[in-house]
């Protein structure tokens, strides 16, 4: 919900309430916002209870940074030891994203765009670098739901994904690394473009 924008960031968060949602006890609700906390997506105060953490243009071009660096590792390792079979799967993925990009079919995309990406750090087979990619998208992916990407940046965002996808094809591991570090960069730029405050 907090991901989707379904909680706007200053939502209060009212444990009853999602309880009651949820059709669940109290408990589970209480760890739940102890997660998210941790995650960096609510705060929690004596007075006013849990509420939804604001995103600031600074937290998305520092995460998208950060990301930017594990997930151009990743596409190394990966071209560096790519199968098969990983290629196959990273071929239907992106067929599948241009055929939605020419439906313009955003939700979907951004669906399979996730899946990419989360596919090229997981085959690039390092846990402690999957599990910290884990833990930072958790606060980067309400960004990209949070951004409406125009027409020549999602144009510039395919052609990248056919840039990495024709360096996959080639295992070329510092060409993938350096395409889709830009990639990430390209994407915390956009979603910072949208966090600016108008009056700047």
């Amino acid at each position: 919900m907090i991901i989707k924008g379904d909680l706007a960031p200053g939502a209060r968060i009212v444990e009853r309430k999602v309880s009651a949602d949820m059709n669940v006890s109290r408990t589970p609700v209480r760890e739940a916002l102890k997660l998210l906390r941790a995650d960096g997506l609510i705060e929690i105060s004596m007075h006013r209870g849990a509420m939804v953490r604001h995103y600031t243009e600074k937290e998305a071009l520092d995460l998208f940074d950060l990301i930017s660096v594990i997930e151009g590792l990743a596409a190394e390792r990966l071209a560096d030891n790519l199968t098969r079979r990983t290629l196959q799967r990273l071929e239907d993925l992106h067929g599948r994203m241009l055929e939605q990009y020419k439906r313009r079919d955003a939700p979907a995309y951004f669906d399979t765009n996730t899946e990419i990406h989360d596919t090229i750090v997981r085959e690039a087979s390092n846990p402690i670098l999957e599990e910290s990619h884990r833990r930072v998208m958790v606060r980067a992916r309400r960004g990209r739901f949070m951004a409406i990407i125009d027409a020549d940046r999602w144009r510039q965002a395919v052609d990248e994904h056919e840039a990495v996808m024709r360096a996959f094809r080639d295992r070329e591991a510092g060409a993938a690394g350096a395409i889709w570090r830009t990639h990430l960069r390209h994407t915390g730029e956009t979603v910072a473009e949208v966090l600016r405050p108008s009056d700047r």
